[in-house]
């Protein structure tokens, strides 16, 4: 009984493939197109999310490697609380820092700290190679989840444009199929079937 099932589920899904006096031109097109848009969205979305992946990955790098940390000293007293942000009250405050850059030039600016510290404070900011401050980067396993995501949304996006482009093909193909039909009904049944 499984045997003639599994025979049957693969009849029904080979029918496109199989030799048949009623199989028409537009049904092995149709094949073809099935087959073509399976291959493009598993194969094509798996490279293109790996590449993405990739990518992300390699300019993250480049990003961390671009800056570095340095130490910085507060110039003025840190606010006690926090702002009030879209999110809710933040952990952080805007603080102005002064440091020293790698070619020896002092430097100021405003950066995040932690609420309440007092003038003349350490504190650790990223500066980039001209020696202005910037962001911290994102560490190599934040980098890592970032990277993965993005190849996934790529592959995805890729599998979905390839099964809408297979869908499109086959939508017209059916068109055109009922349009044959439509003309080949109208030749063999001029009186629309009725006697």
């Amino acid at each position: 009984m499984a045997g003639t099932r599994r025979a049957r589920a693969q009849r029904k899904l080979l029918w496109r493939w199989r030799r048949n006096p009623l199989r028409r031109r537009c049904d092995r097109v149709e094949a073809w197109i099935v087959l073509a848009t399976w291959i493009v969205a598993l194969a094509g979305g798996l490279l293109a999310g790996e590449a993405a992946g990739s990518a992300m990955e390699d300019d993250l790098a480049t990003r961390r490697a671009a800056v570095h940390a340095v130490s910085a000293v507060l110039i003025e007293d840190a606010d006690g609380t926090p702002a009030v942000t879209e999110d809710g009250i933040g952990d952080t405050v805007h603080a102005k820092v002064r440091w020293t850059a790698a070619d020896g030039s002092a430097h100021t600016g405003l950066t995040r700290t932690e609420p309440g510290r007092a003038k003349g404070s350490s504190v650790t900011v990223w500066i980039d190679r001209r020696g202005d401050l910037a962001r911290a980067p994102l560490t190599a396993g934040e980098a890592r989840l970032q990277s993965a995501l993005a190849g996934v949304l790529v592959a995805v996006g890729t599998g979905a444009v390839a099964f809408g482009c297979g869908r499109l093909a086959r939508l017209r193909l059916d068109r055109r199929r009922m349009r044959d039909w439509e003309s080949e009904w109208e030749r063999v049944a001029p009186s629309g079937g009725r006697t």
